[in-house]
């Protein structure tokens, strides 16, 4: 069982007060693992593990600052790699900080691997390193041909590290996540269309034509993901990461207003996005079925958990 295989494990997580990290942190502590976590803050936030920060040793660092992961991470068995930037428009207005938390972190991670000092490294990359899509589902084969620096970035992490396994025989592990969602969430599709929803719900516009599609995975069953990569998965290969039901974005968009208790919601869309966004994601999860993954969590069922945090934490403060 994936909880046996972390007690009392020493973990360390990157990125560990943002939005999927905390939650994997949480789902650590639980299983009885020792756990410190790092995090910059530059989009984290320390209220993010308040559930479990008595029982998991936090600092405020950054990735970029070699001494300080050292100092930070030696001695973890396992290395969940989850910091760095996470946007792709934020990639494309400031492409040297996207490079330097996305690759230039991941190689002071892969530095302290090869010195031998931490254990496994399971990094966290993105389904942006496939870009537009030659078929789908995109299974892990799919050529690689990011259109923005965020996917670029991400690939360059995949290839340096994967290399690095390769030559020195080394425990580097990729997972391309496609959108994830849920409690915690203070950005992407669902988070903004929801808040639009609140604060007009009359009317609302969204980015694009509604044809957009996309593969979406409640966070706790991205955590089940991780966990079971980071136990299972063959270093050197790459598994996506995703909730296995796609849907379009105007479907998505009926279903938040359903959500919300709406009716009468005047839709009307811009035709047009930022630039890197690709307009189809669809994964095979193949790959990480075969290894006991089962996506848990349904698309409303979820919809409805954001709904109630961002209820507590968003809307009500």
């Amino acid at each position: 069982m994936t909880g046996c295989y972390y007690y009392g494990k020493r973990v360390a997580v990157t990125g560990a007060a943002g939005f999927i990290g905390s939650h994997l942190v949480d789902a650590l502590v639980r299983m009885g693992a020792e756990v410190v976590g790092l995090d910059n803050l530059q989009s984290g936030t320390v209220d993010n593990l308040r559930q479990s920060r008595s029982q998991m040793r936090f600092h405020q660092a950054d990735v970029r600052d070699f001494d300080a992961l050292r100092d930070l991470i030696t001695g973890s068995e396992i290395v969940f790699h989850l910091a760095g930037n996470a946007l792709v428009p934020f990639s494309v207005e400031d492409p040297v900080y996207d490079f330097e938390s996305n690759v230039l972190g991941t190689y002071h991670v892969l530095k302290l691997l090869r010195e031998k000092v931490i254990g496994r490294v399971v990094f966290s990359s993105s389904a942006a390193v496939y870009g537009i899509p030659r078929y789908t589902p995109v299974d892990e084969s799919h050529v690689l041909e990011p259109i923005s620096p965020y996917g670029s970035s991400k690939l360059a992490a995949e290839r340096l590290g994967v290399g690095w396994a390769r030559t020195y025989e080394l425990e580097f592990v990729v997972v391309r996540i496609y959108n994830t969602y849920g409690p915690r969430q203070r950005k992407y599709v669902m988070y903004d269309l929801l808040n639009k929803l609140h604060n007009d719900p009359h009317r609302v516009e969204v980015l694009g034509d509604g044809s957009q599609a996309r593969d979406y995975s409640y966070v706790s069953d991205t955590v089940q993901a991780l966990l079971l990569v980071g136990q299972k998965g063959n270093s050197g290969e790459a598994y996506n990461i995703a909730g296995g039901r796609p849907i379009r974005i105007a479907d998505l968009l009926a279903l938040l207003i359903r959500v919300m208790d709406l009716d009468g919601v005047e839709v009307s869309y811009t035709h047009s996005s930022w630039t890197g966004d690709v307009p189809v994601m669809i994964a095979n999860i193949d790959r990480l079925r075969a290894m006991g993954f089962a996506p848990q969590i349904g698309l409303e069922d979820g919809l409805l958990a954001l709904r109630d945090w961002m209820d507590r934490e968003i809307w009500r403060c």
